[in-house]
């Protein structure tokens, strides 16, 4: 989407103080991007990033990460920050943030934080329980068990440790049983017990505005936003790019940097094709088969059928397109929630108003916006 204005000339909307923190949220392929590099072009705002992709170095195709050019002129908070193999908490990433937040206003600038991952911003908005993160040596002995006895075990374990938890979770959530258990071992307390502790929002600071402002475009429109995305990445080597990364990274195939959408569907299709880069000694081949186990039973069946690599390649990218829509139909659903918050704040302080500019009161420090396109958006920050 192309949003073009002459910069020299805006104005800023009187709802924006000087201790403003604006979130722009929008599902994947929205153009959240197009609008954030022509706020940032005004003077006034910082980017920080809300992604849990892009705080990869070298997952570049495939998070649609901006180009080195792009970085150099809109510079962006919390991109490339750690490696494939290593993680990064929800709990760190609010750490980053509130720490982001006070610098940019220190050096007068509005903090606009731009992204697509909505756990993210739920944490910043609603708040996060006070669960610990989990110990480097903890999760290592969970991770060792997960992969002796499969991720049953840990889920039955659970089902002894935290009912609660274990009904909840489906069986095959490995990311969310594997932290139930973590947190288990390190404390003696279940995540539920966790979890239902007050909960701490940087929303709530009053001595900071906050707008939350969601984007929910048509679904064709952003549909064939999503194909189009897709295969530009293909056509500039997306496939090529995980190949590096296997060659230059211990990856294993349920760190989350793997899981990432696009990144999950190619692992699958060298899987499925026996791609020699799992002879690469830094990789655990045995791993990465045993993940796709059922993938790979049935492609050895294709293929012995005539199935060619052409098939395997249509296959992938038919799945990254469905994998795509399915987290876009994911984050239409969490943007609901975050258009459900004034509903559920106890405290009163936050205020929405998603049908016209009138309601905002100066006194409140947050107002919740709607829009359906992101040319609504740049009208509210103009």
């Amino acid at each position: 989407m192309q949003l073009s204005s002459d910069s020299s000339s805006y104005r800023l909307n009187a709802n924006l103080a000087d201790n403003s923190v604006v979130c722009l949220m929008a599902p994947t392929a929205s153009g959240k991007t197009a609008l954030a590099y022509e706020l940032y072009d005004t003077g006034r705002y910082e980017l920080i990033s809300v992604d849990s992709a892009l705080i990869y170095r070298d997952m570049n195709i495939g998070t649609a990460k901006p180009t080195a050019i792009e970085l150099a002129r809109y510079p962006h908070h919390l991109v490339d920050i750690i490696d494939p193999m290593q993680s990064y908490s929800v709990a760190e990433f609010v750490n980053d943030v509130a720490r982001l937040i006070d610098s940019c206003h220190e050096n007068g600038k509005i903090p606009l934080l731009v992204g697509g991952t909505m756990m993210y911003y739920m944490a910043l908005l609603d708040g996060l329980s006070p669960v610990p993160d989990s110990d480097d040596s903890v999760r290592a002995r969970v991770e060792q068990w997960r992969q002796d006895k499969g991720i049953s075990a840990l889920y039955d374990y659970l089902g002894e440790i935290d009912p609660i938890s274990h009904e909840r979770l489906n069986a095959t959530d490995t990311q969310r049983i594997t932290r139930a258990v973590e947190v288990y071992l390190q404390t003696d307390i279940p995540i539920s017990d966790w979890q239902r502790k007050p909960k701490q929002a940087l929303a709530n600071n009053p001595n900071q505005q906050w707008h939350a402002l969601t984007v929910m475009p048509d679904r064709p429109w952003l549909h064939t936003r999503i194909e189009q995305r897709l295969d530009i990445m293909w056509n500039d080597g997306l496939v090529t790019e995980v190949i590096g990364l296997l060659e230059r990274y211990p990856l294993t195939p349920n760190l989350p940097s793997m899981r990432c959408v696009g990144y999950r569907q190619v692992l699958e299709y060298l899987v499925h094709i026996d791609h020699p880069v799992f002879e690469q000694p830094n990789l655990d081949k045995a791993q990465f088969y045993s993940a796709f186990e059922v993938l790979q039973s049935s492609a050895q069946s294709s293929l012995s059928d005539g199935a060619t690599e052409a098939l395997a390649c249509q296959q992938m990218q038919n799945k990254a397109l469905y994998a795509t829509r399915q987290l876009a139909k994911r984050q239409y659903t969490w943007l609901r929630k975050v258009m459900q918050l004034p509903s559920t704040c106890m405290d009163g302080a936050i205020a929405a108003d998603t049908s016209s500019e009138k309601g905002y009161s100066i006194d409140r420090n947050m107002v919740v916006k709607a829009f359906t396109t992101m040319a609504q958006a740049r009208d509210y920050l103009y």
